[in-house]
């Protein structure tokens, strides 16, 4: 059973230093207790005190990681119920399906489909996984396969079946990938967490009902299997949104361990439909697949996914920021207008939205001001003439240009004067309040 707040008290040091983040070690107690903080914050705590507390600090939902390097994808480690608690951890891996009754060219066609991906505020999106399934029941086709896509894509493995010599076939072609496999049943329990245990592998658990889903991560567990990923078996929409519901609801509420992993859901066998599909999928980010897996990946159902696991699994506290620097739209060259911003990334897009309509090559100077808007980040003195006049002198921009003009947002038209002074020889213009004025404005700038 894991330690009450009061337990883990008594095995801190008590020395109420704050270093972990919080007052005392009472508050830290508390925190570990509820899943809320990692025992690693605290840089006092004893080995033997550790050891004792590595239940309680563990998350209630266990963090699994599918493959190697750096497009390893972590699921699950979640601790929280709902986003404004504090924040969702890990975004669940997307998956589009491979058969290995597929002919060669719809293969070639859905690896290339695994590496779409799209730029958003700063950010690359992509999908992390492709779920290799053998309908062919042909051990040596499956194998071939997993060889294939091991050598043709750096995305997530996924092996499918219920063969566990099929699976240990595909695992000769991609062990050194990591892959999940899937999936360990009542059926064939022994023989998968073996194979699980030679190859150093996630797997996944299929049952039909929570029930029988917690009896066989319990022998998992107990055989030393640690890196777990589970499938209630619902494949009707409506039970499989409440198993999720439930799964997560057991594990954080009730710290029900045998049902703490992350799990896995297929929207790719719930219908025919591609738009329902993407329907489903939708509600599996939200709640609470830690793996979706896709029949297919088509664009214009693809983003959409991609832009709502973002904004789900983005820090409620911390605003979305885009990297400082000089960012260079449409080729400016030597006489082409400089404009200024703060890195709030809704700033940024509506900023460089505009410039790009103005069909105005153009230079635009992104600050770091720590994720805030422009009038937020002023009133902070985060966006002043002083800090602005150091950023314009380091990041190089003078060197691009012959002008030395520099437009500033007009909401901070006020620190004009304190701009001049710190930057001798610049002239310090004021663009408008509004993005949307700004096309007008760089057209009259270029006239």
């Amino acid at each position: 059973m894991p330690l009450t707040g009061i337990e883990i008290f008594k095995l801190l040091p008590k020395t109420n230093c704050g270093e972990c983040g919080v007052p005392t070690c009472l508050a830290f107690a508390m925190s570990l207790a509820a899943g809320k903080a990692e025992l690693s914050a605290c840089p006092y705590v004893s080995e033997e005190a550790k050891e004792k507390l590595a239940e309680a600090s563990a998350p209630p939902i266990a963090a699994v990681t599918i493959g190697t390097g750096d497009r390893a994808v972590k699921v699950g480690g979640e601790t929280v119920m709902f986003r404004h608690e504090k924040r969702f951890e890990n975004p669940p891996g997307l998956a589009i399906l491979i058969s290995d009754t597929m002919d060669e060219a719809e293969v070639n066609n859905r690896l290339e489909k695994s590496s779409l991906s799209y730029e958003r505020v700063g950010l690359t999106l992509r999908p992390e996984l492709i779920a290799l399934r053998c309908d062919s029941e042909d051990a040596a086709r499956f194998a071939a396969l997993a060889g294939k896509v091991k050598g043709g894509s750096d995305s997530g493995i996924i092996l499918m079946s219920s063969d566990p010599s099929v699976l240990a076939a595909g695992l000769k072609a991609c062990a050194d990938r990591k892959p999940l496999i899937y999936a360990a049943s009542k059926d064939n329990l022994e023989a998968v967490a073996e194979l699980a245990k030679a190859n150093s592998c996630p797997v996944a658990v299929k049952a039909s009902g929570l029930e029988e889903l917690s009896q066989l991560t319990a022998k998992l567990t107990e055989a030393g299997i640690k890196d777990i990923v589970i499938d209630s078996g619902a494949r009707a929409v409506r039970q499989a949104l409440e198993d999720q519901v439930n799964i997560r609801s057991l594990a954080l509420n009730k710290k029900f361990r045998p049902l703490g992993f992350p799990t896995i859901t297929f929207p790719a066998e719930m219908t025919d439909d591609p738009m329902k599909e993407a329907l489903i999928a939708s509600i599996f980010i939200a709640k609470y697949g830690g793996i979706i897996v896709l029949s297919d990946l088509q664009g214009e159902s693809l983003f959409p996914l991609l832009i709502e696991r973002m904004n789900i699994y983005t820090d409620p506290q911390r605003p979305l920021a885009t990297s400082e620097g000089i960012y260079e739209i449409g080729g400016p060259d030597e006489n082409s207008p400089v404009l200024l911003t703060c890195n709030f990334s809704l700033t940024y897009f509506i900023i460089s939205g505009e410039i790009e309509n103005s069909r105005v090559p153009s230079y635009l100077l992104v600050m770091d001001t720590e994720g805030l808007s422009v009038l937020t980040a002023w009133a902070a003195g985060k966006f002043s003439a002083d800090v602005i006049g150091t950023f314009v002198k380091k990041c190089g921009i003078g060197d691009k240009i012959k002008h030395k003009k520099l437009i500033i947002p007009g909401y901070i038209a006020v620190e004009s004067g304190g701009l001049e002074e710190e930057l001798p020889g610049w002239e310090i213009q004021i663009g408008p309040r509004e993005g949307a004025h700004i096309t007008a404005y760089l057209k009259a700038w270029q006239a």
